[in-house]
């Protein structure tokens, strides 16, 4: 017999229903990739996304536009990390959001050594404007590659009484594909980062042949992620392999985009397209498998 949830139980549904709703607002993307995850997997997923995208919103403009300083754009975000640490301690948080990502924290095995980086690149988007190979780097792994760890942590240890370090392998695949959805995302929005928020991820990527190199990084990495894919659980590969495949296509459209068309986009027919091919167990593009 089923029966309503309630006290804590209810609490965390709630809270892992708000992590759905801000993916679903804020990626067509990632939302897709996320409705191809198992049961086992996805609220995981969605938990995860929810917080990177509010600590992002908090240094990317709302706060901002809110009227915020940026010495208290600062604190708002340092306060949140004090309040992710706390809720995986205790394993309760107010904040609904910081609730269901400590929720997965607990369960699967995301430590500080994710957490720490991942607001250390946060925290550089409030005093840094231009980057050289050197920050852009540290930038990536704080911002991106770390987020593909967590999200591997998920995969392996979601459901599982007590969480195990993810194979090599797969740790360099979760990076290497974080690092290239990060690029290509930079890419995408080089005038809106340089006029809106005066910064410059990718120093001097404007320049055609700068442009290039970054191109290859990227196909590099993703071709790096495809060939670990099918290492991974069964119930993650379809949508770790529709997420590679969109980002592929970002990078295909880019590479015959001028700098200063509009912001590059996959055509829904084609993410859907992408989506039911991964469905049908056809390996990511560029692998070998």
């Amino acid at each position: 017999m089923s029966h309503a949830p309630t006290g804590l139980e209810l609490y965390s549904q709630t809270a892992d229903d708000a992590a759905a709703a801000v993916i679903s607002r804020y990626s067509t993307s990632f939302g897709i990739a996320a409705r191809l995850l198992g049961p086992r997997p996805r609220p995981h997923v969605r938990n995860i996304y929810a917080l990177v995208r509010v600590a992002d919103e908090i240094v990317d403009g709302p706060a901002h536009d809110a009227g915020l300083s940026p010495e208290r754009e600062r604190a708002v975000l340092d306060g949140l990390e004090t309040e992710v640490r706390d809720a995986i301690a205790t394993g309760f948080s107010a904040n609904l959001i910081v609730h269901a990502f400590a929720r997965t924290a607990r369960e699967c095995g995301i430590t500080d050594e994710l957490i720490a980086p991942f607001f250390a690149s946060m925290r550089t988007d409030l005093d840094t404007a231009e980057h050289d190979d050197l920050s852009h780097d540290a930038y990536v792994y704080g911002s991106a590659e770390v987020v593909g760890l967590m999200c591997l942590q998920v995969f392996v240890n979601a459901g599982m009484t007590a969480p195990a370090a993810p194979a090599a392998d797969l740790v360099d695949g979760a990076r290497r594909l974080g690092a290239a959805f990060q690029d290509v995302n930079f890419l995408r929005d080089l005038a809106d980062d340089a006029n809106r928020l005066g910064r410059d991820y990718l120093d001097g990527a404007a320049d055609d042949e700068r442009r290039v190199a970054v191109l290859d990084r990227i196909d590099a990495d993703l071709a790096a992620a495809a060939s670990v894919i099918r290492h991974l659980p069964p119930d993650c590969r379809a949508a770790v392999t529709t997420a590679h495949d969109l980002f592929a296509e970002l990078s295909r459209r880019l590479r015959s985009s001028p700098v200063g068309a509009p912001r590059v986009r996959v055509p829904d027919g084609v993410k859907a397209t992408l989506a039911a091919r991964a469905l049908l167990g056809r390996p990511p593009k560029g692998s070998r498998s």
